[in-house]
């Protein structure tokens, strides 16, 4: 007989890590159940549709997945990769948003019958620059444009040593300004994400994209002392005080264009690599998690605000 479990929630795209590959894009959510407790290590069936223009708009591509989930409730895996409903995803035209994923699940559906109990949809808040570039022409970002010297009608380039740091991500607003992200030359002390490990600091510090708001929101929280956002808001290097913990997105960023950065620090006097390991992102996940990136596997993975792991500052220009 199949077990019933009631759901009313889902942290819905609380981080999304665009992959490698130029045709998927991985994706990541908790699930919880009615009692707000974690449905762990439980496999679930999942249909995701990405939907354009609004929350109530055509679905241009829905496919479903059976991931299970860990001890943390959280499920990973690859939007692109699933059982195809309708659409396809290698022709979405992303320049033509905005766009939203919908999620509908079923915490028990792998047995028996499938019965959708709970439906979550978010805006997608960028857009992967691989799949932008396929599809759209000519892209606003930078993410593999420019040489030594600059180009690609940017001043900068990904790699540059420039403004305290590292330049890893490159991008022009609507009006044609330029703007980038620099990483730190060096790690920051491995640190807590924060000495207040369980209260839950909610949608100020859970942007998946915001780092500095986010940073701002955690070492604003009543009863903080010390964290990894406060490490990054003190932090004065290169001449510039305006680092702070960045986003999940932000870190995936960096990872995306990891092999030029790399190489720019190998050859600065005094920087240091990024470890092959987890790094804290300044997004907040629920209760007593938060977000965390891993520079071996290039995954997103919630972590315990009490743990101790690693912290590398980032600015924006």
């Amino acid at each position: 007989m199949k077990k019933i479990i009631t759901l009313v929630f889902v942290a819905l795209l609380t981080a999304i890590v665009w992959a490698q590959s130029p045709q998927k894009m991985s994706y990541q959510a908790v699930i919880r159940d009615a009692s707000n407790n974690l449905v762990s290590n439980t496999a679930v069936a999942m249909q995701i549709s990405i939907l354009q223009g609004s929350t109530e708009g055509t679905a241009v591509y829905v496919e479903t997945q059976e991931p299970t989930t860990n001890d943390n409730g959280l499920v990973s895996f690859e939007i692109g990769a699933g059982t195809l409903v309708s659409g396809d995803f290698t022709t979405i035209d992303w320049a033509n948003g905005p766009y939203f994923v919908k999620t509908e699940t079923d915490p028990d559906g792998t047995t028996g019958g499938i019965a959708y109990t709970i439906t979550g949809t978010s805006q997608l808040l960028s857009v992967p620059y691989a799949l932008y570039a396929t599809n759209a022409g000519t892209a606003t970002y930078a993410a593999n444009a420019g040489t030594a010297t600059g180009g690609g009608n940017f001043a900068h380039y990904i790699g540059e040593e420039y403004g305290g740091g590292v330049i890893f991500d490159l991008w022009k607003d609507n009006a044609g300004v330029e703007h980038g992200l620099i990483v730190a030359l060096t790690d920051q002390s491995p640190s807590q994400w924060s000495n207040v490990t369980t209260e839950e600091i909610g949608p100020s510090a859970q942007s998946r994209w915001d780092g500095l708001s986010n940073s701002n929101a955690i070492v604003g929280q009543a009863g903080h002392t010390n964290s990894a956002a406060k490490l990054c808001l003190d932090l004065e290097s290169g001449g510039q005080s305006d680092w702070y913990l960045p986003s999940i997105q932000e870190l995936s960023a960096l990872w995306n264009n990891y092999n030029k950065v790399a190489r720019a620090l190998s050859q600065i006097p005094g920087a240091t690599q990024l470890y092959n390991t987890y790094y804290w992102s300044s997004s907040e996940g629920y209760g007593k998690f938060a977000w965390t990136f891993c520079f071996n596997s290039g995954d997103a993975d919630s972590g315990y605000k009490s743990n101790v792991i690693y912290v590398r500052a980032v600015r924006a220009f």
